[in-house]
């Protein structure tokens, strides 16, 4: 997966977005594993969110993807079927032109996880299986059909960060510890890495949340518990009718949301590979500021939308980069940005 033309190209970089600079970034052994990992993630992705399509054919298909993904042998006859069916039911109904070459290259991806070292297959499975079963349970809360629906407690918002983002964090974990050697401080114990990156991962859905509150329940979905909007006196007609009303409900999340990125910061310190060390923190510092504009703004603000500006984003990028070669400089940024 190396040139422009491969997989870890302008494929990726078309579908990853800003993530891109964080793959980019990662040390060579790591960076092909993961960038793979996040094309397959991406594809089941792109397939769950594709308009126009039936919750029961994505489903079908989502689970046609997972049980490929998670044969012990390869099943190339499924692979071939199910490639086949994306292009002609799927491809031609997406609205990015780096998502529908996604799906038409999917064979590609299928052939470069099955030659993979069985140890980063192992890695791979286990982090795609959380990942499609949240997609999978999202299309199964939130049909398409014009109603507003939400979660009903807050164990269902916990375990759907870390079903779609926090399994992520242990992911890059293992990965870390098996294939770049000395990356981790040998003072910290692997468990607290392991806490540490799912919580990280968790922070940035919960960023994600807090920042799309409008959106989502433009498309029928509240994040946010059953239980906790009553608790505030709320329906589910009155947040469809004003979303605004949501932001109070916020509150306790943008907390919690603040912890798990703070455990991110711990685990930036642990981490003793420079390159890794700058690609782990460029989500986490991104994330940070997000959740400071979100405290910052008012009601209306948040309905609007907050968004980190492309010139802060490069001034980000910019002091990341001369922090990283200190001990210490990144945690300063990350409590700066808080």
């Amino acid at each position: 997966m190396t040139g422009e033309e491969h997989l870890g190209g302008k494929l990726l970089e078309g579908v990853s977005r800003s993530f891109y600079l964080t793959l980019k970034a990662l040390p060579q052994g790591l960076r092909e594993p993961i960038s793979l990992a996040y094309l397959l993630a991406r594809a089941a992705d792109t397939l769950a969110d594709t308009p126009n399509i039936t919750e029961s054919i994505k489903q079908e298909c989502l689970a046609e993807f997972d049980r490929l993904v998670q044969a012990e042998t390869r099943d190339e006859a499924g692979e071939r079927a199910l490639c086949e069916r994306l292009r002609q039911e799927f491809v031609p109904l997406q609205e990015d032109a780096s998502e529908a070459r996604l799906l038409e290259r999917l064979p590609e991806a299928f052939d470069a996880y099955r030659k993979s070292a069985p140890r980063l297959v192992e890695a791979t499975r286990g982090v795609l299986d959380p990942i499609v079963k949240g997609q999978l349970m999202d299309i199964q809360r939130f049909p398409v059909d014009g109603q507003l629906r939400s979660l009903t407690t807050e164990d269902e918002l916990d375990e759907y960060t870390y079903l779609v983002a926090g399994c992520v964090g242990g992911f890059w974990t293992k990965l870390c510890a098996s294939e770049l050697e000395g990356a981790i401080d040998p003072k910290v114990s692997f468990d607290d890495m392991l806490v540490w990156g799912i919580r990280y991962g968790k922070g940035l859905q919960l960023v994600n949340i807090l920042r799309d509150i409008a959106k989502d329940v433009r498309m029928g979905r509240c994040y946010f518990p059953a239980e906790e909007l009553a608790a505030h006196g709320l329906t589910l007609d009155m947040v469809q009718a004003d979303p605004a009303k949501l932001v109070p409900v916020t509150t306790s999340w943008r907390v919690r949301c603040r912890e798990h990125l703070e455990c991110g910061i711990q685990y930036l310190d642990a981490l003793q590979h420079k390159r890794l060390r700058f690609a782990t923190a460029l989500p986490l510092l991104l994330g940070i500021r997000t959740l400071a504009l979100i405290n910052q703004a008012d009601a209306p603000a948040l309905v609007q939308g907050v968004k980190v500006s492309r010139g802060e984003v490069a001034k980000i990028l910019l002091e990341t980069g001369i922090a990283n070669l200190r001990q210490g400089g990144l945690r300063k940024i990350a409590e700066k940005l808080m």
